[in-house]
């Protein structure tokens, strides 16, 4: 009897014929991916099996929203023809964006429950640099979204700018800047310009800061005055870069008359209420963070006053004064561009990276020249004075110092009509002007305005002035140098005949400015 192998020998042969046409189905799969499709195998592929379709649809569409959006985008999409599949860039797969992309998908689910958001919304992310956002965005649904960077990262972002958006007027019902990006900007103004701009009426931005201080977030809400705050929380964030967030939500106004739902420009029927300062509880706890001022007369004021620099405590290093419109430094007594400009402000002024405008205020035209090539450096040539006249001011010469620009100093300013009772010396004659009324029509309370003054006893006109015209509203730190019949350093138990005004009286100063909502530092 003959052994039975016809059995085995069948079953094999089907199972060959099998494995083999799975083998042939696999290479057709994979020839269609990467030459057909022309993707390679990736994340969602796997190389044998299709996207998802909701990923599908929003790879597609990205690029028909761009071009939809502006004829200056980067992306458009022939009519005639249908999208191109894009490939599935590798970034998706990394570790970092899925974290991103989670943490901003629980982000908007939320504010979808708040009603801030819906999936009719027409959404934009701006200075996205991967569009984790966006990806979270379209993967809830809202799938008519898009990101703007500097450099795009298809089909997601598209090249542009937070502060020159390439969408029209009114587009876009949601605006979301996360990753603390807002205050990175080299120009906040115009970031917030371009959102209020490119935001429809009654939609609503969305963002995240690292900055959550009363000072900064106050300054934001100024920044944005398109807008009125809804809500804001303080969270977690996803990465040690920006492990704390507030998220902050605000509204557009639906009318363009902001000035008046705000109640700005509206002042009582006396007129007074523009020059009276309203200071909040938040700069009045600055205010007493302060260092403490100097109660009692120093006897030698040459090196109490000196040292106390170190005591200082700087407005930016206790705040962050990121959401300004302007940066502003205002020197009043300049005198020479290395004296404090140089030597001070721009080596030991905390400016958190910020780029200052510089207004040099000095009357001696000795120091004119110097200012002449100085760039970023405006000089006013003239004399901060209470009104515009024409004034006088001795010039102190020391002839013990042989260096012209260090012994030189200005001495006491008077109006020309004010003459009598000048010491000899040398007289010069310069124009004043009303420094006041120049501070107003120069910055608003949007900026960010520091001043140091040193004008030889002429701060006992300007400061009351100052408060008195509400011009003080506008300077947020204010270095002072305030002169009196201090004790001579030649001569001891003899005070200077120079000022007549006491320690006492300077002191009042101080306490006047900070009772302002003036952060003042003792300045020597």
């Amino acid at each position: 009897m003959e052994p039975s192998t016809a059995k085995p020998s069948f079953l094999r042969n089907i199972l060959l014929r099998l494995f083999l046409f799975c083998v042939f189905i696999l290479g057709v799969r994979f020839a269609y991916v990467v030459t057909i499709r022309g993707e390679s195998c990736d994340l969602g592929d796997f190389c044998f099996f299709s996207l998802p379709d909701h990923l599908n649809s929003f790879i597609s569409g990205a690029g028909q929203f761009a071009a939809k959006s502006s004829s200056s985008a980067v992306i458009s999409v022939a009519k005639s023809a249908p999208a191109k599949p894009h490939k599935l860039p590798d970034l998706w797969a990394t570790r970092g964006f899925q974290k991103a992309a989670q943490f901003y998908s629980s982000v908007f689910q939320d504010l979808i429950s708040e009603g801030f958001l819906t999936p009719n919304s027409k959404a934009l992310c701006v200075e996205t640099p991967t569009g984790a956002d966006v990806f979270a965005l379209k993967e809830i649904g809202v799938v008519d979204s898009i990101g703007i960077f500097k450099k795009a990262s298809k089909p997601l972002v598209i090249s542009g700018q937070a502060i020159k958006q390439p969408f029209g007027n009114d587009k876009f019902d949601f605006i979301f800047s996360g990753g603390g990006m807002i205050e990175m900007s080299p120009k906040p103004a115009d970031f917030a310009a371009e959102i209020c701009r490119t935001l429809k009426p009654q939609g609503f931005f969305v963002v995240h800061t690292g900055s959550r201080d009363t000072y900064s977030h106050n300054s934001f809400l100024d920044l944005f005055n398109c807008c009125k705050l809804v809500k804001f929380r303080d969270i977690d964030g996803f990465d040690s870069k920006l492990p704390f967030v507030r998220e902050i939500v605000m509204r557009k106004y639906l009318s363009e008359n902001v000035e008046q739902i705000l109640g700005l420009g509206v002042q009582d029927p006396g007129g007074n209420s523009a020059n009276k300062c309203f200071v909040p509880d938040y700069k009045q706890q600055l205010i007493r963070k302060a260092e403490p001022l100097i109660a009692e007369e120093p006897k030698k004021p040459w090196i109490t006053l000196k040292k106390n620099i170190q005591n200082i405590k700087y407005l930016p290093s206790m705040v962050d004064i990121s959401f300004k419109h302007r940066y502003v430094y205002v020197d009043v007594g300049a005198r020479s561009y290395g004296s404090s400009i140089v030597s001070w402000f721009k080596k030991q002024y905390p400016k958190q990276n910020k780029t200052f405008e510089i207004y040099a205020i000095e009357a001696d035209r000795h120091f004119h020249e110097d200012y002449k090539y100085r760039k970023g450096v405006k000089l006013l040539p003239f004399a901060a004075w209470v009104k515009n006249e024409t004034l006088f001011f001795e010039i102190n010469e020391d002839p013990i110092d042989k260096d012209v620009v260090k012994g030189r100093g200005m001495g006491r300013i008077q109006p020309v009509q004010s003459s009598t009772g000048v010491s000899d010396g040398n007289v010069d004659e310069i124009q004043g002007f009303d420094f006041a009324a120049w501070l107003k029509d120069t910055v608003s309370e949007r900026d960010f305005v520091v001043m140091k003054m040193d004008v030889e006893g002429t701060e006992f006109n300007l400061i009351p002035r100052l408060i008195e015209t509400g011009a003080i509203c506008l300077i947020d730190e204010v270095f002072l140098e305030c002169h009196y019949n201090r004790w001579q350093k030649c001569c001891p138990g003899e005070r200077s005949s120079k000022y007549e005004k006491t320690y006492g009286q300077c002191l009042e100063l101080y306490t006047s400015l900070r009772e302002s909502g003036v952060l003042v530092h003792q300045w020597w």
